[in-house]
């Protein structure tokens, strides 16, 4: 190639990949709409770099980072005895039964994941965030969705560790920091029913259950992701409840999932490519 060859060929570069992070927040059952904006993603040859995830969202997103795909998460979820757990989910529960059933697919530590990924949980004693980032797999992404009262606390390191939607239920500073140029979140209560609103029983429930918890959510638990993030998919799940584990509800879930951010792909990659990054 000549001089003016190669002088074009310099100038006609495209615009650098941005490394894309994916930062999952939490939600219990709600965490199908992950799987759904998941299935939109493959679909539209949208792949990931960095992974980070809240509670539900960091089992998901453990899952991702490990190399299994939307459909291979929902085969996962219908082999779980959903009665067998529902049992289990009764004022502090061992986690036992989670890790274990995690473990059998995310063996290993973190670090040996196909994909960079971190959790976040919440230190029962002193209510503060704390970042996992090592140790094993399983036992972090149980600890960062250890929800109080129904589950104990996770004890990692000489720490009690909760629920880490009490100190940041979407965690896309953390893939920030991580390296992530270009980070997409899931915010699964973004249309959460207010409490005003609520019934009486759900409104005795919220209450018990905020008695009997050790920790309290921080002012900037959900505000931080929104803030670090450069794209916010935000499904639609007003009237589904975390622990709404019936197939049907499931299945709705998913679909609303994968709805949200398969109708605003063209919104998603146009971002990306104003952000000063282009996709290959």
């Amino acid at each position: 190639m000549g001089f003016f060859g190669k002088l074009k060929s310099l100038f006609s570069r495209g615009k650098p990949t941005p490394k894309l992070g994916l930062a999952l927040g939490s939600g219990g059952a709600k965490g199908m709409a992950h799987l759904g904006a998941l299935k939109a993603f493959e679909e539209a040859g949208l792949r990931f770099q960095i992974v980070t995830g809240t509670s539900i969202g960091a089992i998901a997103g453990a899952l991702y980072a490990k190399g299994f795909s939307s459909s291979d998460m929902v085969e996962i979820i219908r082999t779980l005895n959903v009665k067998e757990f529902s049992r289990n989910l009764r004022p502090f529960a061992d986690t036992k039964f989670v890790e274990d059933f995690l473990e059998s697919y995310l063996e290993g530590d973190i670090t040996d994941l196909s994909l960079p990924f971190a959790t976040w949980a919440t230190d029962a004693d002193t209510n503060e965030g704390v970042l996992l980032d090592s140790g094993r797999t399983a036992r972090a992404a149980t600890a960062s969705a250890a929800i109080p009262p129904f589950f104990r606390a996770v004890e990692i390191d000489g720490r009690r560790l909760v629920d880490g939607a009490f100190s940041n239920a979407i965690p896309a500073d953390v893939c920030k920091n991580m390296g992530a140029d270009f980070v997409v979140g899931c915010d699964l209560s973004a249309y959460a029913t207010p409490p005003e609103e609520r019934n009486g029983i759900s409104r005795l429930i919220g209450s018990a259950i905020s008695a009997f918890t050790p920790v309290r959510y921080l002012d900037d638990s959900k505000t931080r992701g929104y803030e670090a993030c450069d794209f916010m998919l935000r499904p639609d799940l007003k009237g589904f409840r975390a622990t709404d584990v019936s197939r049907a509800a499931m299945d709705e879930m998913f679909e609303r999932g994968y709805q949200e951010a398969s109708s605003r792909m063209d919104e998603l990659k146009d971002a990306i490519a104003k952000s000063g990054y282009a996709r290959r």
